[in-house]
Order: C-alpha cells, then structure tokens, then sequence
C-alpha cells in the first residue's frame, strides 16, 4: 500500500524532467495524493453550485431494443452470405483483396474486421461525406450525386440541391458567414501576410497576429496565458503527452473524443476509464489510486490528471464541473478541460462551461478549447498558468514540428472573439450568444413535444435524436435530404449498438421557420415510427 504521508510526486524520468519539476508551485505541476490537511481542501460534492440542471437520457422500450438487435442480426446474416456469394464468385468483388501470389504473406486486409464495413456502411455510405458547394451557414448548396453499383462508388449529375437547412456544421454562433463587410479585416490580413507560414512556431512562424490573438484567448478566459496551434485535434493529441508520461495516470471519462484518447494512449501514462458523468466512478478510481499507488511498485502516482469535455458531442450532455473540480481538489489531481463544443455555445457571454457554472478558471488547470465550430474559422488552443503555457512553448510536439496558424485563419478568429467580448462596439456577439440558447432551448422542446426521445443537457446545442434501428439510420437521412434539410447520422461503431441517431446542431444563424418541426411531425415520425418516449408532455 502506498504511503499517504509521502505524496510527493517525485522526478519524472524524461528527456524534460527538470523543467516540469521547476513549475509544480503553480499551473498542473502539483503533488498527486492525500495530506494530513485533506479534509480542509475543496468543498463536499454538490455545493458548489446550486443551478439546476436537466438532461435528458431516457432508455428506449424493450421491444425497440429486441428490434435493434434483430436488425442487426439480419443484417449479420445476409453479410456472411453475401461473402460466401462472393468468395465463390457469384457476386462481384469491390472490396480490396490480396493477390494470389502473396496468399502466404501476413494479409494487409482483415476480413472480419472489415465485414461491417463491407455489408453494413456501404448500404448507407451515400449518407456520409456528401460534398458541399457553398459556405457552411444556416443553409447551404449540396453537390447531387448518384450510385449505380449500391454506394461503392459515385457519379456527380451536374445538379446543385439549392438552400439545404443546415443541422450538422458546429456553426453555433454562425461565425461561418461570407459577409463582405464582416470579413473586411480577413481580406486585409490575406493581401498583408498571404495564406501560408512555411514554418513552426519555435523556428520563424511567430507572427504578430499570434501574438496578438494568444494575448485576446487569455483575455477572453481570464487567465495568465494562452497558446494558439493550427488543428483543433491535434492541440489534445500533440499536448497531452508533453503533460503526462510514464509514471502518470490519467481519468478518462468513457465518451471522451477520440483526439483525447489518441492523447492520452501517446503520452505513456498509465490509463483508467470512468462512467459518463458519474462522481462515484471517478472518486472510486480517485481513491484507488492513492491508496494503492502504481501497480506493482505501489509507489505514489507522479500526476494524476481528469480529462474531461464541456459538451460532450455524441450525447449532447454537459460536464458536471462543480464536482469534478470538488474532486479534484480533494485528490490533489489536476483537471483538463476540453471546451471545443462549449466555447462560444454556453455561458452568459460565450464562455464555456466555466463561465456556465459560475466558476473561476482557476479552478481547472488546463483550459482547451478549438476556433473550428463557435468561431467559424480553425485550430485550438491551451490556456492557463503562464508557467503552464510557457513549458508548452518548449515541449508542445505541436509547437516543435507543426506548421503555424496562418493569418487570415488567425484574423477571423480575432473578429469573432472581439464581436464575443464588445470590443467591436457593438452587442452583436452577446445577441448571437442569447439566440443560441434560445433556438436551442425552443428546438429541444418541439422534439420532446412530439415524442422523440432526445439525449443531453437542454442547454447544449448539441441534440441527438435517437433511432436505434439501423435501416433508419440511412432512410432518416435520406429523407431530411428530400426536405431539403441536411443532418448528420450515427450508428455503431461511434455509437453503442442500440443507439443509433440523428445529430442535430443548432445555429444562433437558423430562423424559427428553419427549426419548426411542424410540417415534419407527421411525416417523419409516421413514417419511421421514431416516436418511443414515454415522457411526452412539457418539462421544462
């Protein structure tokens, strides 16, 4: 058993180990464990904050479940006969195959790990990566394409689906726009600084624009320091392991996104997973750590660090802050936050979750967040302690070998910010802001009204419509398309088997003519029989 007296996290054993140790007075480089003082430090859970909140996760009737399941059973079945059908050669073979004269080579294509692929996404793969034409706002232009061989390959008519609602771009504020006069000062950054850096951030592609932009992040968060990168996913993936190594270990909420994940596994550290949401998993997994230690060793945890999102985007649910940083505090653990979908969509002034609970962002000591949804343009960044940022500066894989944000991408985030903050002189962010809640808040309510059942919190933009059956999930999408409204479908393996969905994401930009789900109530909902909840009147 480790000693809970000797919680000091030690020296980690990397290539940097002095430069992290110099910064644990302040920022995420603290000791992991428990002191003898442990009882005065945090709150008890759920006194932090009083708002009351409501989320939405209602299981499906049993019989919904049965059918689930038997679809894919069907589905199974006539898989593995069509394979045997084409193994023999009675149907033609699409799919990439290894020649005859490398039979005994280690085989490059797995065929049971490609069967779903194979029998399963290609009868609906028409519903995926259809090319747009046009700026990704509240309506967009579709590309017409065709297939003649059941999706595995396509042909473009020549005909341009005009004015297609948008509900699938992350365009929350609806920042997403081809305004002349809006992008004026983007156009002026392009003729000045061009599109391209050719550099990294550590050699010569720090630009003022940078400079400036980090100084507004940091501003905007009420923090010390910010530090912007060029790709949202790769500012989680690239970061995390410059945070934690071996010797570390890390708290994954089990929906966390995939650049988390990726993070997480390149770091080294050692992982454990916690139930959505749930405090009891993650303070069980809390104090197993501190009273066991590592394994085998049974020494003290150097870090132990929380990753968690604001709007998770698979469920549409909210991130119960107040008492993970209780926990987090009580543990001595430090907490990563990931607001790319709450930056911008939640809070009084677009703040995040941080601002959504009435909390100081000092409380978490990672801030992450991306430009590539609320802000309409791309790349993320890190903010916090400006020891914190100045280690990142040095140790950030992405800072060190990543091309750098170019300008104009830089400028558009500026304007956006400073529309957020009033410092354009106008309360056009803060009207963009209240017009978000309020299409959400009015969005979720007709989907309730009329039966669906709809995941996540009622404030987060983010609105799954849960199908369950996989033949709906293509026919779903389909039919949005011949109403001219376009929306992203998911189903296994993103999702769990029985939950397949409709992800729907609202807009400060939609009008209420484009949220009204009148004219679709019987259309939609007779026609796939998607109408199980049992929870049919008015909650809020």
């Amino acid at each position: 058993m480790a000693n809970p007296s000797a919680v000091c996290n030690g020296h980690l054993h990397h290539h940097h180990h002095q430069k992290q140790n110099n910064i644990l007075k302040s920022g995420i480089y603290k000791k992991n464990g428990i002191t003898k003082g442990m009882k005065k430090n945090g709150v008890s859970n759920g006194t932090l904050h009083k708002k009351t909140i409501t989320e939405h996760f209602e299981q499906a009737p049993m019989y919904v479940a049965v059918l689930t399941f038997l679809g894919f059973g069907v589905g199974t079945i006539f898989g593995y006969l069509r394979d045997f059908m084409r193994a023999w050669g009675l149907e033609k073979r699409n799919v990439a195959a290894e020649r005859e004269q490398q039979k005994d080579f280690v085989p490059l294509y797995q065929d049971f790990e490609n069967f779903y692929t194979r029998n399963l996404y290609m009868r609906i793969r028409d519903n995926w990566n259809r090319p747009i034409c046009s700026v990704p706002g509240p309506q967009f232009d579709l590309m017409e394409r065709v297939t003649d061989d059941y999706n595995w390959t396509f042909r473009f008519t020549g005909r341009t689906i005009k004015n297609v609602i948008n509900m699938g771009s992350y365009n929350y504020l609806g920042f997403a726009e081809t305004d002349v006069n809006a992008l004026k000062t983007v156009t002026i950054e392009l003729q000045k600084y061009g599109t391209g850096i050719c550099s990294t951030r550590q050699e010569m592609g720090t630009l003022d624009k940078h400079v400036e932009l980090e100084k507004l992040v940091a501003k905007f968060l009420g923090v010390e320091d910010a530090m912007v990168f060029g790709m949202g996913f790769a500012t989680n993936s690239m970061n995390i392991p410059a945070l934690v190594g071996k010797g570390c270990l890390i708290l994954s909420d089990e929906l966390n996104h995939t650049s988390l994940v990726l993070g997480a596994r390149l770091s080294g550290a050692t992982i454990r997973i916690f139930k959505h949401n749930n405090m009891q998993s993650l303070e069980k997994l809390l104090r197993d750590a501190i009273i066991y230690g590592q394994p085998r060793s049974r020494r003290a945890w150097r870090k132990i660090l929380i990753l968690v999102e604001g709007i998770y985007s698979m469920e549409g649910s909210i991130v119960r802050l107040p008492e993970i940083v209780s926990l987090k505090k009580k543990y001595k653990a430090y907490l990563y936050l990931d607001e790319a979908h709450s930056i911008g969509a939640v809070g009084a002034t677009g703040r995040g979750v941080v601002e959504y609970f009435g909390m100081s962002p000092d409380d978490v000591d990672v801030l992450m967040g991306t430009f590539t949804k609320s802000f309409g343009a791309a790349g993320g960044y890190i903010a916090g302690k400006k020891d914190l940022v100045d280690f990142l500066r040095t140790h950030s894989h992405s800072a060190v070998y990543a091309t750098s944000m170019c300008p104009p991408v830089a400028e558009q985030i500026i304007r956006a910010m400073k529309c957020l903050m009033g410092l354009d002189g106008t309360t056009q962010g803060l009207q963009r802001v209240r017009q978000l809640g309020k299409n959400t808040r009015y969005f979720r309510r007709r989907l309730h009204e009329m039966g669906f059942i709809i995941y996540g919190n009622d404030d987060s933009p983010v609105v799954p419509l849960l199908l369950y059956m996989p033949g709906k999930i293509g026919a779903f999408a389909r039919r949005m398309l011949e109403k001219n409204i376009g929306v992203v479908v998911v189903g296994f393996p993103a999702t769990p088997i029985t939950e397949s969905r409709a992800r729907f994401c609202v807009s400060a930009a939609h009008t209420r003519e484009m949220l009204d789900t009148r004219g679709l109530k019987a259309d939609v909902s007779g026609l796939f029989h998607s109408r199980c909840s049992s929870q049919r009147t008015k909650i809020w």
